[in-house]
């Protein structure tokens, strides 16, 4: 059973099977244009072929008409099995479906990616008969995106990198820039990100971040006034969710603080810095 980030990846590649294109460069990956993406099967359903289960594999056409497989693959560990099973995957779609393929890694640890990234050879003659050089993407290679143009241009490639990096400082804004360009998307297109990026985050602390980020929006159609109260106490409530999540102890004086403060941007800039400062002072102190 996949974990929730490595699904998550997965199901944002099909949500949007154009995002390849916009991940390819910063890879450093020399492709032509691509001018259409095709789902052929996705690791985020059920697909027959024994041999590609838990994969997503994408048909790609590019500006020279030259048609060619992506095999996707998400990793969060080392697991020695698993090249040999990547390289039977390649050689099984190139014969299936009789076109070249590449294979992409997604690895949100950045150790599973240098493993990951290695060549796989089917040796130990030499030369070896087979040798297989995946294209990776960890978080050395797929920085954080913080721009806030960046964010409203790509929210999917945002979500995608906030996986990656989810006790990267800065990750706080980034998802807050990040859900408020999806409010102004059309709820079809806004929620699966909404969803994708919950669920790529929920095994974090970062997690209870973004879902009071994204949750706020049910209060937006309150009257001021309720919806002012109604802000504040969920802040409060998962500031201190948060804070007991990350281990960080609050003295008395300062969580009577938290809970008298009624002014919901304080309490948002408090829980933005909660996500990675390392003690209660770099949360509180504004000197």
């Amino acid at each position: 059973m996949p974990s929730p980030p490595v699904d998550a990846m997965h199901r944002l590649f099909h949500q949007d099977p154009g995002l390849f294109a916009r991940v390819a460069p910063q890879l450093g990956i020399a492709v032509p244009t691509i001018t259409q993406a095709t789902v052929l099967f996705s690791g985020a359903g059920n697909w027959s072929a024994p041999a590609c289960r838990g994969s997503t594999v994408l048909q790609l056409e590019t500006a020279g008409q030259e048609n060619f497989l992506l095999l996707i693959e998400a990793q969060d560990r080392q697991d020695r099995r698993r090249p040999a099973h990547w390289a039977h995957h390649v050689a099984y779609l190139w014969t299936e479906f009789r076109l070249p393929t590449a294979l992409l890694i997604m690895c949100p640890d950045q150790d599973t990616a240098r493993w990951a990234a290695q060549p796989v050879a089917s040796g130990p003659v030499q030369p070896p008969a087979l040798t297989l050089h995946p294209f990776v993407a960890g978080p050395d290679n797929l920085p954080l995106i913080t721009d806030p143009d960046k964010i409203r241009a790509d929210p999917a490639l945002t979500a995608l990198s906030a996986i990656m990096h989810p006790a990267t400082r800065g990750i706080g804004l980034a998802l807050d820039t990040l859900s408020t360009a999806l409010r102004d998307l059309p709820v079809v297109n806004a929620n699966p990100l909404i969803a994708l990026t919950a669920q790529g985050l929920h095994t974090h602390p970062t997690g209870i971040v973004w879902k009071h980020l994204v949750s706020t929006i049910i209060f937006e159609r309150d009257r001021e006034k309720d919806r002012v109260e109604r802000i504040t106490k969920f802040r409060t409530e998962h500031l201190l969710l948060l804070l007991g999540e990350r281990g960080l102890v609050l003295s008395e004086a300062t969580r009577k603080e938290v809970a008298d403060c009624q002014d919901p941007e304080t309490q948002l800039r408090w829980l933005l810095r909660a996500v990675t400062a390392s003690t209660t002072e770099e949360i509180f102190d504004d000197e």
